[in-house]
């Protein structure tokens, strides 16, 4: 008798254990499981904080999404992209790239702590963005520069004596200046922040007196007058700012042009179904209409194309500036 139920248990358990190992392994947590990440690699107040502000309280509305904002400055963006590039790869820790960070710096540094196209995976392109062409109002007043060919002129009687503020070395806001720089023939002095917000509060204050900012961290000082508009640095005026022409169109400069672009990237190596998972839910946010209103009246046009597409036009942006940093003769150690 003992025997048989020993038998009887030895069977149970063989089959108890085939069953198991012919049965695929438990499913992972669905995700997202936990809070997500997004790193902003710019100071609060900037066009790259407010779009990843304006993502994230989309996504919000998501059943156990929780987006966080991390804004992390410094080095032309160059300290928040290094901190996601070696990240785990897991989907929650997140950036939100720019020009800057995936299309100018690594044609602009010496050396990079990453590599901007092996050490990340496109997710998708969130927006793009014209620059514009800001005075402080009270330095365009005194110096009756109403115009981009009257701060050309100004600029070449005095050399050296304006102060050219931007977000940081190597954003498309310094290489708008330094192309501008450049086709003017021209000289303004330098001065980078950590973001537009820090630069844009010198620049009201009137210890900056020139910027070359993306369009929507400028606009609501440009609406109340503390900012003077010039123009934009696209190839086509912005529908956001009605009457202000392009640099190229103001200044008879038809080679001029320096747009910027904002977009989500995870580390290499984030498993391709949470990458898909993600650009979907982006896409949804930014094909949402208030959501689209908001930053179209900013100045910024909602994108949300494939990883696919937002890697080959990476690539092509990489191309494009690293001629444009070659032209203006800028470089950052």
């Amino acid at each position: 008798m003992q025997t048989t139920r020993r038998r009887v248990v030895a069977l149970l358990l063989s089959a108890g254990i085939g069953a198991l190992a012919g049965q695929p392994a438990l499913a992972a947590d669905p995700y997202p499981a936990k809070p997500i990440r997004l790193v902003v690699p710019f100071a609060a107040g900037g066009t790259t904080d407010i779009l990843a502000r304006a993502v994230a309280a989309e996504l919000a509305k998501l059943p156990g999404w929780n987006v966080v904002v991390d804004n992390k400055p410094g080095a032309g963006g160059n300290i928040g992209a290094d901190i996601v590039a070696k990240a785990a790869p897991d989907g929650y820790t997140l950036l939100m790239g720019t020009v800057g960070t995936h299309g100018i710096n690594q044609s602009l540094y010496g050396k990079l702590p990453f590599d901007p196209i092996k050490d990340f995976a496109p997710i998708t392109e969130v927006a793009a963005v014209p620059n514009v062409l800001v005075l402080n109002p009270a330095f365009a007043q005194q110096n009756k520069i109403d115009s981009v060919k009257d701060l050309i002129a100004y600029a070449r009687a005095n050399p050296g004596k304006i102060n050219m503020a931007s977000s940081g070395n190597g954003t498309s806001i310094h290489l708008a200046g330094e192309l501008f720089k450049t086709q003017t023939r021209t000289f303004m002095v330098h001065f980078p922040y950590k973001g537009s917000g820090p630069a844009l509060t010198d620049l009201a204050g009137g210890t900056m007196q020139v910027m070359f900012d993306n369009l929507p961290s400028s606009m609501a000082l440009i609406k109340s007058g503390k900012l003077k508009a010039l123009a934009v640095t696209s190839a086509k005026p912005s529908p956001a700012l009605p009457g202000v022409p392009t640099i190229a169109q103001a200044a008879g400069l038809p080679q001029y042009e320096a747009s910027s672009w904002f977009g989500m990237l995870a580390p290499a190596g984030t498993p391709p179904d949470v990458i898909q998972r993600i650009q979907h839910e982006v896409a949804k946010a930014l094909g949402a209409p208030a959501v689209r209103e908001r930053l179209q009246a900013q100045g910024a046009e909602p994108v949300g194309n494939t990883p696919e597409q937002f890697a080959a036009f990476i690539r092509a942006e990489t191309a494009k500036w690293a001629k444009v940093v070659k032209d203006s003769g800028a470089k950052v150690d």
